[in-house]
């Protein structure tokens, strides 16, 4: 048996303990998704990964479990209880704040993807909040108050420019990255995702450090699909 060999059934039983650490583990987000189950499997129209509760019955439910699990209501919480942990006070289970304090405004990251999706092929403000929502899984929801200051903002700075679809109605506005873009493209990857790589690395840590179920040190996590700036893409080489 080689040393190949070796690591892959070292990982391969290292997989098989945390996936029993996992049964072992509380984990309040999989309790929460039996409870739903158990209240209303079957209920025509209610899908257990919806957002927003659309009953008051429904965010009761949401809150008492919470209060049960944590001690306090939502709003109350001494670390949940801000502003930036308000889609959880409204019972939004799916958002992740720690998905979202990087896309939010200020945190850096949603001015370089926008600029990735516009120079990838045109396209409208609607249409760029929809595969923010579908690549994040619908853990950071985008909305017009955001994209579209942004993208003003870059036609601005003329890294995109923009165009209507129909110059008579005037509703629909396709942006298309310019060649100014594409130079500031390629700058702001090659300095913003070997950070976003490091990040990455931290966080893993410290999920390690708190028992969290992360990849072994010698297999390599799935990469993201934004390129260094240098027209080599990341190792899965997948566009978005």
């Amino acid at each position: 048996m080689d040393d190949r060999d070796r690591r892959r059934i070292e990982r391969r039983i290292l997989r098989k303990e945390r996936k029993f650490e996992r049964k072992e583990r509380r984990d309040f987000w999989r309790d929460w998704k039996d409870e739903q189950k158990r209240r209303w499997h079957g209920q025509t129209g209610l899908g257990l990964e919806a957002d927003f509760f659309s009953t008051a019955e429904m965010l009761q439910v949401w809150r008492e479990f919470f209060h049960a699990f944590m001690g306090d209501w939502p709003e109350g919480h001494w670390i949940f209880g801000g502003r930036r942990f308000s889609p959880w006070h409204q019972g939004m289970a799916s958002f992740n704040p720690f998905v979202a304090n990087v896309l939010s405004k200020g945190g850096g990251l949603l001015p370089l993807y926008v600029l990735h999706l516009v120079a990838d092929k045109p396209r409208y403000g609607n249409e760029i909040m929809e595969i923010i929502a579908n690549r994040t899984g619908g853990q950071w929801v985008s909305n017009p108050g955001a994209i579209y200051p942004l993208l003003t903002e870059l036609e601005q700075q003329h890294l995109i420019e923009g165009s209507w679809e129909d110059p008579q109605k005037r509703t629909i506005r396709i942006y298309r990255v310019t060649d100014t873009g594409k130079e500031e493209l390629s700058r702001l990857k090659a300095f913003v995702v070997p950070k976003l790589d490091e990040a990455i690395a931290v966080l893993k840590k410290l999920t390690q450090d708190m028992g969290g179920d992360t990849a072994p040190e010698d297999e390599e996590p799935d990469a993201g699909d934004m390129d260094y700036g240098d027209g080599e893409s990341k190792p899965d080489g997948q566009e978005i």
